[in-house]
Protein backbone atom coordinates (compact mmCIF):
# COMPACT_ATOMS: atom_id res chain seq x y z
CA UNK A 1 0.00 0.00 0.00
CA UNK A 2 1.00 3.20 -1.22
CA UNK A 3 1.10 5.14 2.47
CA UNK A 4 1.25 8.43 -0.02
CA UNK A 5 -1.95 8.01 -1.34
CA UNK A 6 -3.43 8.31 1.82
CA UNK A 7 -2.25 11.27 2.70
CA UNK A 8 -4.10 12.83 -0.57
CA UNK A 9 -7.50 11.29 -0.29
CA UNK A 10 -8.69 14.91 0.07
CA UNK A 11 -6.90 15.86 -3.22
CA UNK A 12 -3.66 17.60 -4.00
CA UNK A 13 -1.45 18.73 -0.96
CA UNK A 14 0.91 22.36 -0.97
CA UNK A 15 4.30 21.42 -0.16
CA UNK A 16 7.30 24.11 0.49
CA UNK A 17 9.42 26.61 -1.28
CA UNK A 18 13.56 27.24 -1.59
CA UNK A 19 15.71 26.85 1.75
CA UNK A 20 19.09 28.03 0.57
CA UNK A 21 18.20 31.63 0.14
CA UNK A 22 15.99 32.31 3.17
CA UNK A 23 19.02 30.96 4.96
CA UNK A 24 21.33 33.05 3.16
CA UNK A 25 18.85 36.37 4.67
CA UNK A 26 19.35 35.15 8.14
CA UNK A 27 23.15 35.11 7.66
CA UNK A 28 24.43 32.08 5.23
CA UNK A 29 27.31 32.68 2.92
CA UNK A 30 26.87 32.05 -0.73
CA UNK A 31 27.94 28.69 -1.56
CA UNK A 32 28.26 27.54 2.07
CA UNK A 33 26.54 24.08 2.71
CA UNK A 34 23.37 25.04 4.70
CA UNK A 35 22.91 21.46 6.77
CA UNK A 36 25.39 22.02 9.16
CA UNK A 37 23.46 24.71 10.26
CA UNK A 38 21.20 22.03 11.94
CA UNK A 39 23.91 21.90 14.46
CA UNK A 40 25.23 25.45 14.49
CA UNK A 41 22.32 27.67 14.07
CA UNK A 42 19.03 25.36 14.85
CA UNK A 43 16.75 27.86 15.74
CA UNK A 44 17.44 29.68 12.51
CA UNK A 45 16.76 26.51 10.39
CA UNK A 46 13.87 26.32 12.14
CA UNK A 47 12.83 30.12 11.50
CA UNK A 48 12.59 29.21 8.11
CA UNK A 49 10.41 25.81 8.57
CA UNK A 50 8.11 27.54 10.83
CA UNK A 51 7.65 30.49 7.89
CA UNK A 52 6.63 27.73 5.39
CA UNK A 53 3.96 25.96 7.81
CA UNK A 54 2.31 29.22 8.36
CA UNK A 55 2.13 30.24 5.09
CA UNK A 56 0.12 27.46 4.39
CA UNK A 57 2.87 23.80 3.49
CA UNK A 58 1.02 20.67 4.33
CA UNK A 59 4.25 19.70 3.62
CA UNK A 60 7.75 20.84 4.58
CA UNK A 61 11.04 19.06 3.96
CA UNK A 62 14.48 19.21 5.92
CA UNK A 63 17.68 20.76 5.92
CA UNK A 64 19.29 17.86 4.97
CA UNK A 65 19.89 18.07 1.34
CA UNK A 66 23.72 17.49 0.85
CA UNK A 67 23.73 15.70 4.19
CA UNK A 68 25.54 12.74 2.34
CA UNK A 69 28.98 11.14 3.18
CA UNK A 70 30.20 11.94 -0.02
CA UNK A 71 29.31 15.80 0.33
CA UNK A 72 29.97 16.11 3.82
CA UNK A 73 33.26 14.21 4.21
CA UNK A 74 34.78 16.73 1.59
CA UNK A 75 34.31 19.61 3.63
CA UNK A 76 35.98 17.85 6.67
CA UNK A 77 32.64 17.38 8.55
CA UNK A 78 31.98 13.83 10.10
CA UNK A 79 28.79 14.74 11.80
CA UNK A 80 26.85 13.09 9.61
CA UNK A 81 24.50 11.24 11.33
CA UNK A 82 23.95 14.15 13.58
CA UNK A 83 23.00 16.75 10.97
CA UNK A 84 20.68 14.49 9.70
CA UNK A 85 18.76 13.61 12.87
CA UNK A 86 18.88 17.54 13.77
CA UNK A 87 17.61 18.46 10.55
CA UNK A 88 14.40 16.36 11.11
CA UNK A 89 13.87 17.12 14.62
CA UNK A 90 13.89 20.62 13.53
CA UNK A 91 11.34 20.54 11.21
CA UNK A 92 9.52 18.43 13.64
CA UNK A 93 9.42 21.00 16.18
CA UNK A 94 8.23 23.59 13.33
CA UNK A 95 5.43 20.90 12.73
CA UNK A 96 4.14 20.25 16.16
CA UNK A 97 0.14 21.05 16.76
CA UNK A 98 -0.67 20.36 13.32
CA UNK A 99 -1.39 17.83 10.70
CA UNK A 100 1.90 18.89 8.35
CA UNK A 101 4.20 15.78 6.82
CA UNK A 102 8.05 16.33 7.27
CA UNK A 103 9.59 14.23 4.20
CA UNK A 104 13.50 14.87 4.61
CA UNK A 105 15.27 16.08 1.76
CA UNK A 106 18.44 13.92 0.28
CA UNK A 107 20.26 15.53 -2.48
CA UNK A 108 22.22 13.54 -5.20
CA UNK A 109 26.35 12.84 -4.60
CA UNK A 110 27.64 15.93 -6.76
CA UNK A 111 29.54 13.18 -8.02
CA UNK A 112 29.68 11.56 -11.34
CA UNK A 113 29.37 7.61 -11.72
CA UNK A 114 29.77 7.22 -15.43
CA UNK A 115 33.77 8.61 -15.45
CA UNK A 116 34.24 6.64 -12.61
CA UNK A 117 34.45 9.37 -10.15
CA UNK A 118 32.57 7.61 -7.31
CA UNK A 119 31.58 3.89 -7.32
CA UNK A 120 28.61 2.40 -6.82
CA UNK A 121 29.27 1.45 -3.43
CA UNK A 122 29.65 4.89 -1.91
CA UNK A 123 26.74 5.93 -3.21
CA UNK A 124 24.65 2.85 -2.22
CA UNK A 125 26.58 3.35 1.77
CA UNK A 126 26.08 7.17 1.46
CA UNK A 127 22.32 6.90 1.12
CA UNK A 128 21.58 3.99 3.42
CA UNK A 129 23.87 6.38 6.42
CA UNK A 130 21.42 9.42 5.02
CA UNK A 131 18.33 7.51 4.79
CA UNK A 132 18.21 5.59 8.48
CA UNK A 133 19.14 8.94 10.14
CA UNK A 134 16.30 10.32 9.08
CA UNK A 135 14.05 7.49 9.74
CA UNK A 136 15.07 7.58 13.07
CA UNK A 137 14.50 11.08 13.70
CA UNK A 138 11.13 10.48 12.96
CA UNK A 139 10.61 11.75 8.91
CA UNK A 140 7.19 10.77 7.59
CA UNK A 141 8.97 10.10 4.21
CA UNK A 142 11.96 10.51 2.25
CA UNK A 143 12.63 12.68 -0.76
CA UNK A 144 15.17 12.23 -3.51
CA UNK A 145 15.40 15.95 -5.37
CA UNK A 146 17.49 17.08 -8.12
CA UNK A 147 18.52 14.33 -9.67
CA UNK A 148 19.61 14.28 -13.24
CA UNK A 149 21.57 10.96 -13.62
CA UNK A 150 18.94 8.12 -13.57
CA UNK A 151 21.59 5.19 -12.70
CA UNK A 152 22.38 7.56 -8.99
CA UNK A 153 18.70 7.87 -8.75
CA UNK A 154 18.44 3.67 -8.55
CA UNK A 155 20.78 2.92 -6.39
CA UNK A 156 19.67 5.85 -4.09
CA UNK A 157 16.30 4.57 -4.20
CA UNK A 158 17.52 1.13 -3.28
CA UNK A 159 19.27 2.05 -0.29
CA UNK A 160 16.94 4.47 0.98
CA UNK A 161 13.98 2.15 0.75
CA UNK A 162 16.08 -0.17 3.31
CA UNK A 163 14.41 2.36 5.88
CA UNK A 164 11.26 1.27 5.53
CA UNK A 165 9.66 4.65 4.42
CA UNK A 166 7.89 6.04 1.29
CA UNK A 167 10.63 7.20 -1.01
CA UNK A 168 9.84 10.06 -3.22
CA UNK A 169 12.39 10.31 -6.40
CA UNK A 170 12.37 13.79 -8.34
CA UNK A 171 14.41 14.82 -11.34
CA UNK A 172 15.97 17.95 -13.17
CA UNK A 173 14.62 17.88 -16.51
CA UNK A 174 16.31 21.42 -18.19
CA UNK A 175 18.23 19.67 -21.05
CA UNK A 176 17.61 18.61 -25.00
CA UNK A 177 15.50 20.85 -27.54
CA UNK A 178 12.75 21.12 -25.90
CA UNK A 179 13.83 20.98 -21.85
CA UNK A 180 12.54 17.58 -21.26
CA UNK A 181 15.53 15.60 -20.73
CA UNK A 182 17.83 15.51 -17.82
CA UNK A 183 21.51 16.64 -17.75
CA UNK A 184 22.04 13.06 -18.63
CA UNK A 185 19.28 12.68 -21.36
CA UNK A 186 16.60 10.71 -19.78
CA UNK A 187 12.98 11.32 -20.78
CA UNK A 188 10.06 11.84 -18.55
CA UNK A 189 9.20 8.14 -19.75
CA UNK A 190 11.91 6.19 -18.52
CA UNK A 191 11.92 7.72 -15.76
CA UNK A 192 8.62 7.17 -14.31
CA UNK A 193 8.79 3.85 -15.80
CA UNK A 194 11.89 3.15 -14.21
CA UNK A 195 11.09 4.82 -10.82
CA UNK A 196 7.97 2.39 -10.62
CA UNK A 197 9.43 -0.58 -11.35
CA UNK A 198 11.76 -0.26 -8.74
CA UNK A 199 9.33 1.00 -6.22
CA UNK A 200 9.27 4.56 -5.32
CA UNK A 201 6.42 5.96 -4.24
CA UNK A 202 5.95 8.96 -6.33
CA UNK A 203 7.74 10.81 -8.88
CA UNK A 204 8.52 13.84 -10.32
CA UNK A 205 10.14 16.94 -11.26
CA UNK A 206 11.98 19.96 -9.49
CA UNK A 207 14.16 23.21 -10.52
CA UNK A 208 15.78 23.60 -13.85
CA UNK A 209 12.09 25.73 -15.02
CA UNK A 210 9.81 28.00 -14.31
CA UNK A 211 6.36 26.68 -14.19
CA UNK A 212 5.22 27.27 -17.17
CA UNK A 213 7.53 24.74 -18.44
CA UNK A 214 6.40 21.98 -15.65
CA UNK A 215 2.64 21.12 -16.90
CA UNK A 216 4.20 18.95 -19.88
CA UNK A 217 6.81 17.19 -17.80
CA UNK A 218 3.91 16.83 -15.39
CA UNK A 219 1.69 15.12 -17.87
CA UNK A 220 4.39 13.10 -19.15
CA UNK A 221 5.39 11.67 -15.99
CA UNK A 222 1.91 11.08 -14.86
CA UNK A 223 0.94 9.18 -18.32
CA UNK A 224 4.29 7.06 -17.75
CA UNK A 225 3.31 5.60 -14.58
CA UNK A 226 0.25 4.96 -11.60
CA UNK A 227 2.60 6.68 -9.10
CA UNK A 228 1.57 10.40 -7.50
CA UNK A 229 3.31 13.00 -9.21
CA UNK A 230 5.39 15.79 -7.31
CA UNK A 231 6.28 19.50 -8.94
CA UNK A 232 8.37 22.22 -7.58
CA UNK A 233 8.99 24.60 -10.13
CA UNK A 234 11.55 27.60 -9.81
CA UNK A 235 10.22 31.25 -9.28
CA UNK A 236 10.93 31.61 -13.29
CA UNK A 237 14.16 31.98 -15.22
CA UNK A 238 16.86 33.59 -13.13
CA UNK A 239 18.25 37.25 -14.58
CA UNK A 240 21.90 38.06 -13.98
CA UNK A 241 21.89 41.00 -11.49
CA UNK A 242 25.57 42.74 -10.42
CA UNK A 243 26.98 39.03 -10.64
CA UNK A 244 24.06 37.32 -8.98
CA UNK A 245 21.10 35.02 -10.13
CA UNK A 246 18.05 37.30 -9.04
CA UNK A 247 14.05 35.69 -9.94
CA UNK A 248 12.23 38.51 -10.81
CA UNK A 249 8.45 36.42 -11.18
CA UNK A 250 6.29 37.75 -8.41
CA UNK A 251 4.07 34.79 -6.55
CA UNK A 252 0.70 35.67 -7.60
CA UNK A 253 1.69 35.07 -11.18
CA UNK A 254 3.67 31.85 -9.94
CA UNK A 255 0.52 30.61 -8.39
CA UNK A 256 -1.41 31.49 -11.72
CA UNK A 257 -0.30 28.26 -12.71
CA UNK A 258 -1.58 25.84 -10.09
CA UNK A 259 -4.52 24.63 -12.20
CA UNK A 260 -2.75 23.84 -15.01
CA UNK A 261 -0.28 22.04 -13.03
CA UNK A 262 -3.51 20.30 -11.36
CA UNK A 263 -4.80 19.47 -14.91
CA UNK A 264 -1.46 18.11 -15.66
CA UNK A 265 -1.35 15.31 -12.91
CA UNK A 266 0.51 16.97 -9.98
CA UNK A 267 -0.01 15.60 -6.83
CA UNK A 268 2.19 17.71 -4.37
CA UNK A 269 2.74 21.70 -5.21
CA UNK A 270 5.54 23.72 -3.99
CA UNK A 271 8.55 25.72 -5.34
CA UNK A 272 12.06 25.34 -5.66
CA UNK A 273 14.81 28.28 -6.55
CA UNK A 274 13.71 31.73 -6.04
CA UNK A 275 10.61 31.02 -4.10
CA UNK A 276 10.14 31.72 -0.31
CA UNK A 277 7.11 31.67 2.07
CA UNK A 278 5.04 33.83 -0.09
CA UNK A 279 4.94 31.99 -2.81
CA UNK A 280 3.60 29.29 -0.38
CA UNK A 281 0.82 31.33 1.02
CA UNK A 282 -0.32 32.04 -3.25
CA UNK A 283 -0.36 29.13 -3.77
CA UNK A 284 -2.38 28.10 -0.58
CA UNK A 285 -4.59 30.81 -1.09
CA UNK A 286 -4.85 29.81 -5.08
CA UNK A 287 -5.41 26.25 -3.82
CA UNK A 288 -8.33 27.31 -1.58
CA UNK A 289 -10.15 29.39 -4.80
CA UNK A 290 -9.87 26.13 -7.15
CA UNK A 291 -11.19 23.80 -4.61
CA UNK A 292 -14.02 26.14 -4.31
CA UNK A 293 -15.14 26.52 -8.56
Amino acid sequence: MNRLLDWLHRGPLITDGAWGTELQRLGLAPGENPDPWNLMHPERVEQVARAYVEAGSQIILTNTFRANAISLTEQGRVEIAEINRAGVAISRRAVEGTKTKVIASMGPSGKMLMTGEVAPEQITAAFQQQARACAEAGADALLLETFSDLEEASLALSAAREARLPVIVSFVFDSGKNKDRTMMGATPEQVATRMQGEGAAAVGANCGLGPDGFPPISTRLRDACELPIWIKPNAGLPAIVDGEARYTLPPAEFAGYLAALLDAGACFIGGCCGTNPSFIRALAGEMRRCATN
